[in-house]
């Protein structure tokens, strides 16, 4: 491997050293060339990265006033947002928020109170007065209730009547309309509402809560009470929206209890409800004995006893005297009779009981659960087959054996008796797509910049490398034509042997040359100057 990287190395040390210096200037031309393209994009894309929004939700009005401001100033900004907001540079931001709120930007051309302090040197008329009054009293209360919770705006609308000239005609009373914009998925609760309502009708003067009327972007009424509204207004919208979250509810705890038996990716669940809005108010009043074994207990007992025995009193006068009966015919003789009078008074207590009821709605007053079960199974082979009848029908009792109950205790008894088996629907089918994931991975967005910037660079590598192999055919191809003629320059051994005192003397010269070449120098000088 080492060798390898020094053999590029010589080469293209080699390479760089034959190039002739307009191409040592293209080259490093070109690579400058592409460093700075890499900057300038990197420079740009972090300089728009930097930009934050100083203004949001504006009207047009508002954005070309803060666009003429911006341009008086030479400041950077861009318009975001379909024109309803403004981004300047990070480091501006703080500066020309302070700046342009000094100068009373951006101005919406709602008047507000403190419009009459700035301008109370101005001479108007009653009629205009009056006008601009209202309009500050809306924009008051538009900006009061844009502090609440859950809202993001409002608009108000009030119509207040003029005074009456005479004091024998009647106030007439005030009205509001107020339409609020809602955060996304923010519900708002009945005592919410009700504050709302209570806010607004304290603001303005002779303003009952009945004359009153609040709404949101999405036309849904929000009623004082919140009757048949349950929090979120008396629409189809959420009555749906409570139906689709009971059913959810059901399918994610079926889903969660079957997959953990079969697999997730086994079966799929869904579940129909019929729930019922109804909302019951009933008063009951109930009288029940205190000693349920006796079924009374007495309180106050009072008996009177009287008896009289004596002679039968003939017709005569009534008894009148002292010791005699009243009313009682007396002064007889000869009679013999009796009288006797029992009388027995007693009270009893009891339980009075009054219940006053208020019957909570969403009763799940009929459900249905659907489940398709995959029927398939893969071997450890990779082949897949299906699930036997024995054991299909052993799954489809135990699933219907937990749905059965399920469905007996969401649906309300209240509603008759109930038949959870003919509620439930198992359906066994093979599943298409299983090996598809739940959550696919979302790859984060690459900037364009670095597409063209690597496209660039495997440019220039792809040139070096083709400028490389150029010069590497042209050194083998010069070193196959010195190694040919080398070759062809070769002279071929002589076979003639010569055994005479001359040759011998040449081949031992021939031989101490080879071996000591300093001392068969100094030997050649000291024979030439002997010479």
């Amino acid at each position: 491997m080492n060798e390898k990287l020094k053999q590029y190395k010589d080469k293209v040390t080699g390479y760089y050293t034959t190039m002739s210096k307009k191409q040592k200037a293209l080259l490093f031309g070109g690579i400058g060339a592409l460093v700075a393209v890499i900057i300038l994009v990197t420079v740009m894309t972090s300089a728009k990265s930097d930009m934050v929004a100083l203004y949001n939700d504006l009207s047009i009005q508002e954005v070309g006033q803060i666009k003429e401001e911006l341009d008086a100033r030479g400041a950077t900004y861009e318009i975001s947002d379909a024109g309803t907001g403004v981004k300047v540079p990070e480091s501006m931001a703080d500066s020309l928020l302070v700046d342009l709120a000094a100068q009373g930007i951006p101005d919406s051309g709602s008047i507000d109170y403190s419009f009459f302090a700035e301008n109370s040197s101005w001479g108007v008329t009653d009629n205009e007065f009056e006008v601009m009054k209202l309009d500050a009293m809306q924009t008051e209360l538009a900006n009061l209730i844009t502090q609440i919770d859950g809202i993001n705006g409002a608009e108000v609308n009030l119509n207040i009547p003029e005074k009456p000239v005479f004091v024998s005609d009647e106030q007439q009373p005030s009205t509001a309309s107020i339409v609020i914009e809602t955060a996304p998925g923010y519900q708002f609760e009945s005592g919410n509402m009700n504050a709302l309502y209570h806010l607004v009708s304290k603001s303005i003067p002779n303003l009952s809560t009945d004359d009153i009327v609040i709404m949101n972007q999405h036309f849904e009424y929000f009623d004082l009470n919140n009757q048949n509204t349950f929090g979120s207004g008396d629409t189809y919208t959420s009555q749906q929206q409570i139906k689709n979250d009971i059913e959810k509810d059901i399918e994610r705890n079926v889903q969660r209890m079957l997959g953990s038996m079969i697999g997730m990716n086994k079966v799929a669940i869904s579940a129909t409800a019929d729930v019922d809005f109804t909302q019951e108010k009933r008063v009951e009043k109930l009288v029940e004995p205190v000693n349920e074994e006796n079924d009374t207990l007495p309180v106050s007992i009072e008996t009177i006893t009287e008896s009289y025995t004596g002679e039968q009193p003939e017709d005569g006068a009534v008894g009148v005297e002292e010791g005699e009966i009243a009313n009682y015919p007396a002064g007889v003789e000869g009679n013999v009779g009796d009288y006797e009078l029992v009388k027995e008074s007693v009270n009893n207590e009891f339980n009075r009981i009054q219940r006053d009821i208020v019957e909570s709605p969403y009763k799940i007053r009929d459900l249905g659960i659907q489940v398709a079960i995959d029927n398939t199974r893969l071997l450890e082979n990779g082949e897949v087959e299906q699930l036997t009848a024995q054991e299909q029908t052993s799954v489809e009792d135990s699933v219907a054996s937990i749905l059965n109950s399920i469905i007996s205790t969401s649906i309300d008894k209240s509603y008759g008796e109930i038949a959870p088996e003919e509620k439930v629907s198992i359906v066994f089918q093979p599943f298409e797509g299983t090996d598809t994931l739940a959550n696919p991975t979302v790859s984060p967005a690459i900037p364009a910049w670095v597409y063209i910037a690597g496209s660039m660079l495997i440019l220039a590598i792809i040139i070096l490398i083709w400028m490389l192999r150029r010069k590497s055919s042209k050194e083998e191809v010069v070193e196959e034509v010195e190694t040919s003629e080398i070759q062809e320059q070769e002279i071929p051994p002589i076979t003639h042997t010569d055994d005479s005192d001359s040759s011998v003397r040449r081949k031992q010269l021939e031989n101490y040359a080879q071996e000591k070449p300093e001392e068969f120098a100094k030997l050649l000088r000291s024979w030439i100057t002997d010479d």
